[in-house]
């Protein structure tokens, strides 16, 4: 039974003295979730292929006062093996264990809209537009890189359980950042984005049971519409992206929320996952209400 200050969002939500990682973390989503876990006092490790992307947001974004920190390290290809033992060399080097990782590099893939009703047209469309390797290269970051990036950093996330003996402290965990697109039937026009984040979000349920043995929680964030390169094309000197609310009320599908989501509300979902040792193998969906409106669930 908890006293009520136990219940205060500072102490429920606190990541003092953890360490975490997150991959493709210099921009975007992986970005808002570093950053909420450094603001809580966490010292968060973000990786990427590009140095100095991460580098820039690693010295805009770490808190100036605090525990909290956010530090570069890389570069690091997740579709590469010998990349991921590398930080996970490095890590261990520095650090006794991992309390947190996050599973974010993406890519969004080709794009091919299968508006047509005649089937010679939608085959010339979709045929040429796409090709096996561009759907690997897709499978290949978005689900391929999660499944050995989490292996890799199975023993430092099982030593955070050795390492923290209070049985209230939290569990080491996962959270693979999969997409509301994995979920809809709708193609949105990429077909092979949609199919891999579909497997992404199975793959988080596999292993959520597989490695369950290992003390070491899998959970996964779904986003909607959030500001990132991908949504965006672009990122400002800030590493930071802004998605207008015209676009996402412009899209073929309703969105109820009329907007993008924020920085804030994806650092909610990450801090609950991250916190709560209660929840494994679910897919949070944070999507401004979009799949009560598609077909999907």
């Amino acid at each position: 039974m908890a006293d009520t200050p136990e219940l205060e969002a500072s102490q429920l939500f606190s990541v003092k003295g953890w360490v975490c990682l997150v991959t493709g973390g210099g921009t975007g989503i992986g970005l808002m979730c570093a950053q909420a876990l450094a603001a809580n006092g966490a010292k968060v490790y973000i990786t990427g292929r590009r140095m100095e992307v991460l580098d820039s947001a690693a010295a805009t974004h770490s808190p100036k006062g605090g525990p909290g920190k956010i530090i570069a390290i890389g570069p690091c290809d997740v579709t590469s093996k010998s990349h991921l033992s590398n930080i996970c060399t490095r890590l261990s080097a520095t650090e006794s264990h991992l309390n947190l990782l996050i599973c974010n590099a993406g890519i969004s893939g080709p794009k091919a809209v299968p508006d047509l009703s005649n089937a010679t047209e939608l085959k010339a469309r979709l045929w040429e537009k796409e090709d096996p390797s561009s759907w690997s290269d897709v499978f290949n970051t978005n689900v391929t890189s999660v499944y050995f990036t989490t292996v890799v950093f199975l023993p430092l996330l099982q030593a955070a359980s050795k390492h923290h003996s209070d049985n209230h402290m939290s569990t080491a965990s996962v959270i693979v950042i999969s997409s509301m697109s994995g979920i809809m039937r709708g193609s949105q026009g990429h077909f092979s984005y949609n199919a891999a984040k579909g497997a992404t979000v199975h793959l988080t349920k596999l292993m959520s049971t597989e490695f369950e043995k290992t003390g070491v929680r899998v959970n996964s964030i779904a986003p909607g519409y959030f500001p990132s390169e991908m949504t965006t094309g672009a990122s400002d000197d800030k590493q930071k992206s802004v998605l207008e609310d015209e676009k996402v009320k412009g899209k073929p599908h309703a969105v109820p929320a009329e907007r993008a989501g924020s920085d804030q509300e994806m650092a909610m979902a990450c801090l609950f996952l991250a916190k709560n040792r209660y929840v494994n193998g679910e897919i949070v969906v944070v999507d401004g209400g979009v799949l009560n409106q598609v077909p999907g669930r």
